[in-house]
């Protein structure tokens, strides 16, 4: 059974996958809208409500010049200063108390993505079951030791981090006393590409690191969350937002709450769908043997008379002898009278004279 519990919500691969509903910056610098995604990330299924926890100044420096401006035209987030970015996108502090109750009031697991040791300090105060480290702070081995001696469940996002990150990573999170351990597969591009995603890693990094592994996606859609499923994810992450229209930080690489719904179900089945190694008819399927062909008498016979192509065939429905049987009874004759109609049985059948 499966051991990991985030909360009261079990996480394995004998579970339904655990799907977090990821809010950054989503909403928008509104408490009403927050509560809205809240009550929509619960509405549409998912399992569990993410934050991040950070203030522009625990992040970085108030600069606008240099590597502390986002001068890269490809970037969504192309022209300010990461300073600025930073405070357009974090979620107030005052704001999680009133989030964390709305969210466990609404049947959702809550917790958070801390960024420094005073961030994993308050949010130990709104008692958290578990911590995510995002990709761009799985090098930071400090914070994550910090969030590990908590003794929750921790997620760490693998986006960028070589092999070696990765095994150091780890080291450090079980050395300060990660118990139950869980890596997404992630692609830290805002959004990512299908044909960047590497989704063959899930297995690999499961059997590298003996834990539960997911997914942090960031490609459109959910085909991707679905194909990690099929490969053993037992943790998928997507962004969320309510309308990709309304802009937002994240919104463009954000699912809406249909499509969060159809997030939910279809990881679910695809879940339902790997079952086990199994040949043979499912019990649901036995009623359908009947619509295998076997062989049958289609054409009225005499005592005697010699089985023939013209008065045997394998047809509908599957009552009679296997068809692989056909030149056995081909060998045979009548052993009494037979109808048009007559599902062949072997009581039917005797020895052609030599």
């Amino acid at each position: 059974m499966t051991a990991l519990r985030i909360g009261n919500r079990p996480v394995g691969r004998d579970a339904p996958p655990f799907v977090i509903a990821e809010m950054s910056g989503n909403h928008n610098q509104s408490l009403d809208r927050a509560l809205a995604l809240v009550d929509a990330a619960a509405d549409a299924g998912a399992h569990a409500l993410k934050l991040q926890t950070y203030t522009p100044d625990t992040m970085t420096l108030d600069l606008d010049e240099g590597e502390f401006h986002i001068g890269d035209p490809a970037s969504l987030w192309a022209g300010t200063s990461l300073y600025r970015l930073y405070g357009e996108a974090h979620t107030p502090w005052e704001w999680h108390e009133p989030i964390f109750r709305r969210a466990r009031e609404r049947g959702l697991e809550v917790f958070s993505t801390p960024f420094d040791a005073s961030s994993v300090d308050f949010l130990e105060s709104l008692g958290v079951p578990a911590y995510k480290i995002a990709s761009f702070e799985n090098v930071d081995l400090p914070l994550i030791r910090r969030v590990a001696a908590t003794g929750k469940p921790l997620i760490i996002s693998t986006g960028m981090a070589s092999l070696a990150e990765l095994q150091e990573c780890v080291e450090a999170a079980r050395s300060a006393g990660c118990r139950d351990l869980i890596l997404l597969k992630c692609t830290s591009t805002y959004p990512a590409s299908p044909a960047n995603t590497h989704l063959r890693t899930i297995p690999h990094m499961r059997e590298l690191f003996g834990c539960e592994i997911g997914l942090s996606d960031h490609t459109p859609g959910v085909g991707a969350a679905v194909a990690a499923v099929a490969l053993g994810a037992s943790v998928v992450e997507k962004h969320f937002t309510l309308s990709r229209a309304e802009g937002g930080v994240d919104a463009s690489f954000s699912l809406e709450p249909d499509e969060l719904k159809a997030l939910v179900a279809e990881t679910e089945r695809a879940w339902q769908a790997l079952g086990q190694v199994h040949y043979g008819p499912t019990p649901d399927e036995r009623k359908s043997l009947v619509f295998r062909r076997s062989l049958y008498v289609v054409r009225d016979m005499a005592a005697g008379e010699s089985f023939s192509e013209a008065n045997v065939r394998a047809i509908r429905p599957g009552l009679g002898l296997a068809p692989r049987h056909l030149e056995r009874v081909l060998n045979s004759v009548a052993r009494g009278p037979l109808k048009r109609g007559q599902a062949l049985d072997w009581h039917h059948l005797q020895e052609r004279d030599q």
